[in-house]
């Protein structure tokens, strides 16, 4: 429990700094003290110094025992990842060699002590070192290859959320460590880390044009998935691939507005969500009924996300009384939710109430911000990174564990969260 403790002072003390420090950047005051002080303060300069605390910590912890300060001083040292972009961004400091340095310190931050937890038996020393190799590859190997192509090498999301979740399993190897009846999920975590960091080579050969394209594809194959493991009762898995499926329809439409796409574009988008929010989510219901009042509901319910599509194509795309970003009726996706989360939690008989209601807020009337393009836009990215890979971290829980029940109050959450938060968005407009 001691060792609980440390790690919540240690997060509480180096989250104040960064906020503080965030705000304390804006400021001429501030900007002055950095330009003077560059070898101290240069973003650069704190890529060094927090791959510097970095390896004493990993002193102290695995060759000293001072457990507790090592924890303090790699918290801090995580945080500051966040403080050199800050940094950076705020007095226009960025460069290619910065650039290239950021990611190799995040690497030399976490790596070395996730080695010594793998040979500590914490975690898996196979799985460490293929993260390893994907991570040198990608460092080494990928960003010549883009330097030669002229394409930045930059850290795309998957690589930002991967460095979080990676920071964060070090913090759990150490809790582990000290408490060894603590439920065994770190591997899972790890197996995260790994898709994540090949993810992020890979889109970085993609020409950004694509990434829309391939996003809504890869929706498509987790809708056609679920469908597969819905058929052989593996409910559970079905839903997992559904909201893997979700966070590749989040990023698609961003990635569309942000770097353009292709003619076929939109239809495969659509495509994408009436397998993955309309087929899918229907087809649990009708499996975990199996009986004719079951396959009804699951008709009404696609054929509700049917009319959902086809509405917002053919009509409230050219609606002009419409904000950018504002929907008539439930998103689909958030509909798919519903059903989803009551379907790991409630009877047959109240999985058919959901499904109704769900299916009644997505052809109603009813105005709802949209996600992605509203509600995350308003979300600072610090807090977006650490959520998702909260989030990630909370599958991997859920998986070990085995606990649906758990997994579909996560999921009913989830939705009135966006609910209320769409909501109330609306209405300060």
């Amino acid at each position: 429990m001691e060792r609980f403790w440390v790690i919540v002072f240690s997060a509480a003390v180096s989250t104040a700094f960064y906020v503080w420090f965030s705000k304390a950047v804006r400021q001429p005051s501030m900007k002055n003290v950095i330009m003077a002080n560059l070898w101290l303060l240069h973003p650069n300069a704190i890529c060094y110094w927090r791959t510097g605390m970095a390896m004493v910590g990993m002193v102290l912890y695995f060759f000293m025992a001072f457990e507790s300060a090592a924890i303090l001083i790699f918290t801090f040292a995580a945080i500051l990842d966040g403080a050199d972009g800050v940094v950076a961004r705020g007095c226009d400091l960025g460069s290619a060699w910065g650039e290239w340095l950021d990611p190799l310190c995040d690497k030399l931050t976490y790596l070395p002590p996730m080695i010594g937890f793998a040979y500590a038996g914490i975690i898996s020393v196979k799985l460490v070192w293929i993260l390893v190799v994907i991570e040198l590859l990608g460092q080494f190997f990928a960003r010549k290859v883009l330097g030669w192509l002229k394409v930045s090498g930059a850290a795309n999301n998957f690589g930002k959320i991967k460095a979080i979740i990676c920071f964060a399993l070090v913090i759990l190897c150490a809790l582990m460590d000290a408490n060894p009846d603590m439920i065994d999920f770190a591997d899972g975590i790890l197996w995260g880390c790994i898709i994540l960091a090949g993810a992020s080579i890979v889109f970085k050969f993609i020409p950004n044009r694509l990434y829309a394209d391939i996003l809504s594809a890869l929706n498509f194959c987790c809708g056609v998935t679920a469908l597969i493991l819905t058929q052989n009762n593996q409910f559970a898995w079905a839903i997992c691939i559904i909201i893997v499926g979700q966070l590749f329809d989040l990023f698609d439409g961003r990635m569309a507005m942000k770097h353009g796409g292709t003619k076929y574009g939109p239809y495969m988008d659509d495509i994408a969500d009436f397998v993955s929010f309309g087929l899918a989510p229907a087809y649990v219901v009708v499996q975990k009924g199996g009986d004719p009042v079951s396959w009804l509901i699951g008709g009404i319910f696609i054929a509700g996300v049917a009319f959902r599509l086809v509405r917002f194509v053919v009509v409230d795309k050219k609606r002009t009384d419409l904000p950018d970003g504002i929907f008539n009726g439930l998103p689909s996706p958030a509909g798919a939710l519903v059903v989803l989360g009551a379907a790991l939690v409630f009877s047959p008989g109240v999985l058919w109430c959901a499904a109704g209601i769900s299916t009644g807020l997505m052809v109603s009337q009813i105005r709802f911000a949209h996600f992605g393009r509203v509600i995350l836009k308003q979300i600072p990215k610090p807090v977006f990174f650490s959520s998702s890979a909260a989030i990630i971290v909370m599958l991997s829980l859920i998986l070990k564990t085995k606990n649906a029940q758990m997994f579909g109050y996560m999921i009913l959450g989830s939705v009135i969260i966006y609910m209320i938060v769409g909501r109330k968005w609306l209405s300060s407009e």
